[in-house]
């Protein structure tokens, strides 16, 4: 069974510490005093804290370590998932939460960072016992008031879904049973409980849509050596979770050609092209995405990484292509759905290369701005498009048949029922994300025209810090 790879095996190595990094080289590029560069750099809050747990037997108890780490107040609420891993530590919940602020920054999300974390492997774990685990977890975060729809709204992340985000809602109210707005104290929660539709595949179709924009420019493809666009394009994807699902299919119908699945437990390659929905339904039957009869089951899935593609999309953990494995890296654009696949010492290998990396601080920015989208809702409470949805199909039937009418022509029903229907929650969700991707990609071209820098992460972290930057001189906090 192949492993990821485990950056903290080197005892020197710190996350949060590249990201620091990548602040002090956007610093370097901007006007701002050193101070102020400090305060963006470090997180405000870091709460670390246990609880037992017990199991079947009377005297069965476990410890359970949590994390919650607020990184930036220049906006409130913060924002940042919860994730449920056996690789957490403090050192990466702080990277994470810091990631957080630079990726709202750079997409007009008003919130600052933060992040969580559980340090369990939810597979050992049953339902009931996740359950007990999730609510006391919120439960601590209540009592040092580390949650709220005012002050720090968690969101789903590795190892947790609707289902915890549930759990924590109804924890959250049944000790705020005063507070109208408890219920967006957290977000991506299930849509009976008031969660939005699109956030299930929101951070994957945001994917989708950036390295759509990123495959458009024609003068970028021909230095990497591609067509324009996406179809035809080999693509190989590490990680078939929620994320990497929705990038694959959405790549797919726009002609995309899956070649290659990388699992932490094996991998699939087809150089014809693997079909994801027929791999899902034979991991839902075996438990493994192996022994696929339409692909070769590789079993090292760290080689697929190396492989000869032209999109490689990282979709699992951090630091999955470092100075090991970079040089043997042959895909023309990295597209990274996960929060630092790429180290920074990788990354100028792969740029020295020629290799173009779209980075996880603008990539994978689909899921808060989704998240954003229903915090709104629930503050609000009442889903968009339901006041003027019917209104509008109203007036655009009348323009239609005053259309058919002048013109002589009667249109198709394909066409006349587009036309006509007005736009529910999903659609706006989806317009609302495509729109924020887009423009989120257009700032980061221009950031770099702007500043003469060859990446694109560079670009990212100067557009963000400039724009926290920005915000805490207009609070007056460093005249």
């Amino acid at each position: 069974m192949a492993k990821m790879i485990n950056p903290y095996d080197d005892k020197n190595y710190t996350f949060f510490g590249d990201v620091c990094k990548f602040i002090d080289e956007a610093a370097n590029h901007l006007k701002y005093p050193k101070g102020l560069i400090e305060q963006i750099k470090q997180c405000n809050s870091v709460y670390q804290f246990n609880f037992p747990l017990s199991g079947k037997g009377e005297h069965d108890y476990q410890v359970i370590k949590g994390y919650r780490v607020q990184h930036s107040h220049h906006k409130l609420p913060v924002k940042g998932g919860i994730r449920f891993s056996i690789s957490v530590n403090e050192d990466e919940v702080k990277a994470l939460a810091a990631l957080m602020s630079f990726k709202c920054a750079l997409v007009n999300v008003p919130y600052g960072g933060a992040k969580g974390g559980v340090k369990i492997d939810p597979r050992n774990y049953t339902t009931e016992q996740l359950e007990r685990i999730t609510r006391r977890y919120t439960s601590e975060l209540i009592k040092k008031n580390f949650i709220g729809p005012a002050i720090d709204v968690p969101a789903p992340d590795m190892g947790t879904g609707a289902r915890e985000m549930a759990w924590i809602a109804d924890t959250y109210a049944t000790f705020h049973p005063d507070s109208i707005n408890a219920l967006g104290c957290v977000t991506g929660k299930p849509i009976s409980q008031h969660g939005i539709r699109g956030r299930t595949e929101a951070t994957g179709r945001g994917v989708y849509f950036g390295i759509r924009e990123a495959v458009d420019r024609a003068d970028d493809m021909k230095a990497l050596g591609l067509e324009r666009g996406i179809e035809g394009k080999r693509v190989i994807i590490q990680g078939l979770g929620n994320v990497g699902y929705y990038s694959a299919i959405n790549l797919a119908k726009d002609g995309a050609k899956i070649i290659g699945i990388a699992e932490y437990d094996g991998g699939l390659y087809n150089e014809s092209g693997i079909d994801i929905e027929a791999v899902i339904e034979h991991r839902k039957e075996s438990g493994s995405i192996t022994n696929f009869n339409g692909a070769k089951t590789i079993k090292n899935s760290l080689d697929l990484l190396e492989y000869d593609c032209d999109i490689l999309i990282p979709a699992a953990l951090e630091n999955q292509i470092t100075v090991k494995n970079a040089a043997n890296i042959k895909a023309k654009l990295i597209a990274e759905a996960a929060n630092g696949p790429v180290t920074p010492e990788a990354e100028e290998i792969l740029i020295e290369k020629g290799c173009m990396i779209i980075p996880d601080l603008y990539l994978n920015a689909g899921g808060v701005t989704v998240s954003y989208f229903e915090w709104l809702k629930n503050l609000s409470r009442v889903s968009f498009g339901k006041i003027e949805k019917k209104n509008d199909e109203m007036k655009n039937r009348l323009m239609v048949e005053a259309i058919e009418k002048s013109s002589g022509q009667q249109l198709g029903k394909e066409h006349r029922d587009l036309l006509i229907k007005g736009a529910g929650e999903a659609d706006l969700v989806d317009s609302g994300l495509e729109e924020t991707m887009i423009n989120g990609y257009n700032d980061l071209r221009g950031t770099m025209a702007e500043h003469k820098v060859k990446s694109l992460r560079k670009a990212a972290f100067i557009n963000s810090v400039d724009k926290i930057a920005i915000n805490y001189l207009d609070m007056g906090i460093f005249p």
